[in-house]
């Protein structure tokens, strides 16, 4: 239960996130539109507060050396690998975890965790970053400033800043020089109607099964099920941001 003196923070967030939905479809691109929709927007299938689209991963099943998951999310969204490691963009990224006491060693994958309470949106001063009504977390390319206030905010370090002029972009997914980035969920492929994530397709085809997306209000959803079964965890449970990505054996 959150204190009385978080109130007014959530709050600014709830009001955020209405406005923006309210302002309806963002277009980023020729022939690429953002949705922020609302229940009635008929256009797409995932923007709606019917959904929150969340994804579960199970650290048992993330193999050593393996980046599919990577692999599958830079050729999606059209993220290359300039051999710069401190300014290149990473969406979704390997983490090892290591138990001080027992020397124990837990692989995972790390990328936005599409908060409740995203700390990114409430320190945002342009309304750049966003909530999505079905939880989605996002960026606005044409109302970021670049500030990078949201990427110190983010206590996942899940945001990348866009340090090169870009050529040959996916459509799916605009992307600009002097902006802000993260995992989107693969939100084109909600808005299309594909229930699976890049990253996921990726490490079912390599015979993992480590990730799992989908809908978390739908009771008979895959995940949902999974969560009900399992006992999972929140990275960073203490800020109480009530993340749509969660793990399995942490």
């Amino acid at each position: 239960m959150s204190n009385k003196s978080d109130q007014p923070s959530v709050q600014r967030r709830q009001f955020i996130g209405g406005t923006i939905a309210a302002a309806g479809a963002l277009t980023l691109a020729p022939g690429v539109i953002l949705h922020a929709a609302s229940d009635g927007d008929k256009a797409t299938s995932g923007a709606s507060s019917k959904h929150r689209w969340g994804m579960l991963i199970d650290a048992n099943k993330c193999a050593d050396g393996c980046s599919a998951c990577v692999d599958a999310c830079n050729s999606e969204h059209g993220l290359t690998d300039l051999g710069r490691p401190e300014t290149d963009a990473v969406w979704i990224r390997p983490v090892k975890l290591r138990d001080k006491q027992t020397g124990h060693v837990d692989r995972l994958v790390m990328m936005c965790q599409h908060c409740e309470h995203p700390p990114c949106v409430d320190v945002c001063p342009t309304n750049a970053s966003f909530k999505r009504i079905d939880g989605v977390v996002l960026v606005d390319r044409h109302r970021c400033i670049g500030c990078r206030y949201c990427m110190m905010a983010c206590p996942y370090k899940a945001r990348s800043f866009v340090h090169e002029a870009l050529s040959e972009q996916s459509v799916a997914a605009p992307r600009g020089k002097g902006c802000v980035e993260s995992c989107t969920l693969c939100v084109h492929r909600i808005d299309a109607g594909e229930m699976q994530t890049a990253c996921q397709e990726a490490c079912t085809k390599e015979g993992h099964g480590a990730i799992v997306f989908g809908d978390l209000k739908d009771p008979n959803s895959e995940i949902s099920r999974m969560l009900k079964s399992h006992n999972s965890v929140q990275i960073r449970a203490d800020l109480e941001l009530n993340t749509g990505v969660r793990y399995l054996n942490l």
